[in-house]
């Protein structure tokens, strides 16, 4: 019998968790497998895949300014051709899922989903959520990233995911994290480094985190933010800091290609999201032996930092109560050192070889 060909869909691969989870994933799989497609409009993903993986990509050329949906759409229409004449496939879903699900089910074609964020950004919509809740469910495998997100997709949309933890490449980033940083800014002397690593969306709620260090300078205690991302906030939060005469305590750096080296030469990660799926940046913060505090947003970082015996937790957009847990960690650096070591003692749930091999075996059941 003719081997099953096995599609990543992902419409537009940018620079976050997701992204490097695929990559992982694919690689791994592509090892033991072959006949490995990855469906995406974004041709520069290349180097990061192995060579032995086949990209699939629209024919026709698509600016880099065009709007997501319909590189989606680009992306689904080249995914159709690929199907209508390779009907022994299955695809692996990591972005636009419910029309990749929608897709597929009129092809008779088995999909995986890997379902990357928590739904809670929807829960004013009810008619996206109806639809969801209708189209999840018609996927032959859903698949979640930590046990709150499981237990949530079972609540709201009466789901049966399996979860299967982000797979932690502890080499890479002990690795990376080792080289020299040149920014004199994360070079001075300072009492505390603190440090976020994310896109400047309105999910990842930057303006909190400004909000609580803006406290920090009128107390006069002495620090420095460094922001690390790109994104549509840019602007916003670069006036914001303008306006708040910040600039000498806060700078936002464009994405990285290696930001372990700048975690590294960090006190203090926080994580200021509005909700999440299960954030690799808390994971690889913790193995980097960093203190962290995060919101108590849906879902992961709780899970992460074991409740809070591994961090300090805040509310989502309580910019107070984060000030204030900066500034106690900030007097009681060895105190709590403990919390560090809790984090980092917990990292297995994350082992490589045994989530990767999750996935392995679960993509084995449909071919």
């Amino acid at each position: 019998m003719k081997k099953k060909n096995i599609v990543f869909f992902m419409p537009f691969i940018g620079i976050g968790g997701v992204e490097k989870n695929l990559f992982l994933i694919a690689n791994y799989i592509s090892k033991k497998k072959k006949n490995i497609y990855v469906c995406t409009s974004s041709k520069k993903c290349k180097d990061k895949l192995s060579s032995n993986i086949k990209i699939l990509t629209p024919t026709k050329k698509i600016s880099s300014n065009i709007n997501i949906r319909l590189k989606y759409l680009y992306c689904l229409f080249t995914l159709y051709i690929f199907l209508i004449k390779n009907k022994n496939s299955i695809v692996f879903c990591f972005q636009a899922n419910v029309y990749c699900i929608l897709l597929c089910k009129m092809l008779n074609i088995k999909v995986i989903v890997r379902s990357n964020t928590s739904p809670y950004g929807w829960k004013h919509n009810f008619l996206k959520k109806f639809f969801y809740k209708k189209i999840i469910n018609l996927s032959d495998e859903v698949i979640t990233n930590s046990v709150e997100f499981k237990n949530q997709m079972k609540k709201k949309f009466n789901l049966n995911s399996k979860f299967i933890y982000n797979p932690l490449n502890r080499d890479e980033i002990i690795t990376q994290s080792k080289e020299k940083v040149s920014l004199k800014f994360f070079n001075e002397k300072t009492s505390l480094k603190i440090i976020n690593i994310a896109r400047l969306t309105e999910q990842k709620d930057h303006i909190t985190l400004l909000k609580s260090v803006e406290i920090l300078k009128k107390k006069k205690i002495n620090f420095k933010l460094l922001i690390i991302g790109n994104g549509n906030q840019e602007k916003y939060l670069k006036k914001f800091i303008e306006d708040k005469k910040l600039k000498k305590f806060v700078k936002i750096l464009s994405f990285q290609k290696n930001p372990y080296k700048f975690l590294n030469k960090s006190d203090l990660f926080i994580l200021s999201s509005r909700y999440e799926g299960l954030p690799n940046v808390l994971i690889e913060a913790a193995l980097l032996r960093k203190f962290i505090i995060t919101t108590d947003c849906p879902t992961g970082p709780r899970e992460i930092i074991l409740n809070g015996k591994g961090g300090f937790i805040f509310k989502v957009g309580d910019y107070h109560d984060l000030s204030n847990k900066i500034e106690k960690f900030k007097n009681n650096k060895k105190k709590f050192k403990y919390k560090i070591q809790n984090t980092y003692k917990a990292l297995d749930r994350f082992n490589y070889k045994i989530n990767l091999n999750m996935y392995y075996k679960l993509v084995c059941k449909y071919i």
